[in-house]
């Protein structure tokens, strides 16, 4: 498989729903987070400017690198929490 690009899975939840429905995505290494936060969070139905992006850990993970780093920091397993359900 010549020029198959790498890709990270990421399961991501959505913390605002008691039944805490997730989406399975497999994205290439090099696209920006930016990216997979707007995705997951249209998936979910829910505004991707006021949504952010967190581990199980509560630790908020900054868009602005790509989906490898993200996944090499953090793993695969995130959480997408509306910005409206947090301290605002």
């Amino acid at each position: 498989m010549a020029g198959a690009k790498p890709t990270v899975t990421f399961k991501i939840t959505l913390t605002s729903d008691p039944k805490l429905p997730f989406r399975v995505l497999k994205v290439p290494e090099t696209t920006q987070f930016t990216n997979v936060l707007k995705y997951a969070a249209e998936e979910f139905r829910v505004s991707p400017e006021t949504s952010a992006i967190i581990t199980n850990d509560g630790i908020g993970i900054n868009p602005a690198q790509s989906a490898g780093n993200v996944f090499l920091k953090h793993g695969s397993d995130l959480r997408l929490i509306p910005r409206d359900r947090v301290g605002h």
